[in-house]
């Protein structure tokens, strides 16, 4: 059934910028002219999710661009209510459908009181050509719901949208904003095991005659060169999380040195308890399973995944690293160690 167009649809509609005094139009169950969802829009069955779901670029419009990117939140928001707001960006040659089921914050907007807004880039890799874009569907955002009401700011990013996320968080526009960055796979703030070459020959390999997702380096080197101007720490202080699968590791463990958590102040690294899934995620890349690899990843499946921590940082700040044991690149995380990690992300006091 189709659904009434509220104030705020017209407003969209109508090519209009909301603006701060808008914010107080809000309804329990709209936001930036999105009616919510159960279960929500564009949704992929729990397996094989049909590939034209996947590339969906979303229901909700970002006036200024006029480009689409979905935005996901509680059925039952309110009002004045404190929410934490996530900006999740897809990798390199990917979609923001399939970031969306690839970490699947939007099955806990209600549980945990979030606001996501999952993007796409055109050209499928993002650039500094994006970032009006991105901004705009923060200020919109910020102006919706108020910014005394966002507790908190996260940016999110899966391989090279994690990469893109180091590089924001360097502009004076993110610097200012954010509270905490998750790395899905997209590097660490510290030192890792090298990548093993498989990963490269499953991105470039893929299907007969299908070409490597566009970005992604060929090579360890190419991937040093695309990181070098990453390399040094950024200036501003926030949490940082960083998720990654053992076999993009090599199948070694993750270096217990931190810099970041050295430069927040934080303890030494102690191991939490496994996180233990029973049930598969719901996306991972079917375009590169012949040969494929471990490293790239395989088919979704349940898991365990180590936890570790860097308590006692100072301000209230986190830093921690989770490994999913038996995982790659691209499986789609499952629920219990999405569950975790937006639990560790609301954690942070700031």
């Amino acid at each position: 059934m189709k659904q009434p167009y509220d104030l705020m649809t017209l407003l969209a509609l109508a090519g209009i910028t909301a603006i701060p005094q808008y914010a107080k139009v809000v309804t329990p169950a709209s936001l930036a002219g999105v009616t919510c969802q159960i279960p929500p829009a564009l949704k992929c069955p729990d397996a094989n999710c049909p590939g034209p779901l996947v590339i969906e670029q979303g229901t909700a419009v970002e006036p200024k661009t006029g480009r689409k990117f979905f935005l996901d939140f509680p059925c039952d928001l309110k009002r004045g209510e404190k929410v934490t707001f996530v900006l999740s960006l897809h990798g390199a040659g990917s979609y923001g459908n399939w970031q969306r089921h690839y970490f699947p914050i939007m099955d806990y907007a209600k549980k945990y009181r979030l606001v996501i807004a999952t993007p796409n880039t055109p050209t499928r890799v993002w650039s500094p050509a994006d970032d009006e874009y991105l901004q705009n569907i923060v200020t919109l955002v910020y102006d919706q719901m108020g910014k005394q009401n966002i507790r908190a700011f996260w940016l999110v990013g899966h391989s090279q949208g994690g990469m893109t996320s180091n590089r924001l968080v360097r502009t004076d526009f993110f610097k200012q904003r954010v509270t905490g960055w998750l790395s899905l796979s997209g590097g660490r703030l510290g030192p890792t095991p090298p990548i093993p070459a498989s990963f490269f020959t499953a991105a470039r390999a893929g299907n007969p005659g299908a070409a490597p997702p566009p970005g992604v380096p060929t090579g360890a080197a190419g991937l040093a060169a695309a990181m070098a101007p990453l390399r040094e720490p950024p200036d501003g202080t926030f949490s940082f999380i960083f998720e990654t699968g053992e076999h993009e590791l090599g199948d070694q463990p993750i270096p217990g040195a931190s810099p970041w958590a050295t430069k927040l102040g934080c303890r030494a690294r102690v191991r939490r308890a496994d996180v233990i899934d029973t049930k598969a995620g719901y996306v991972y890349d079917s375009t590169r399973q012949d040969p494929g690899s471990d490293a790239w990843g395989r088919s979704p499946r349940p898991g365990t995944a180590e936890v570790f921590e860097y308590p006692h940082c100072k301000d209230g700040r986190l830093v921690a690293d989770v490994v999913r044991i038996g995982k790659g690149h691209t499986e789609g995380l499952e629920p219990q160690v999405t569950e975790q990690l937006v639990k560790l992300m609301l954690s942070a006091k700031k």
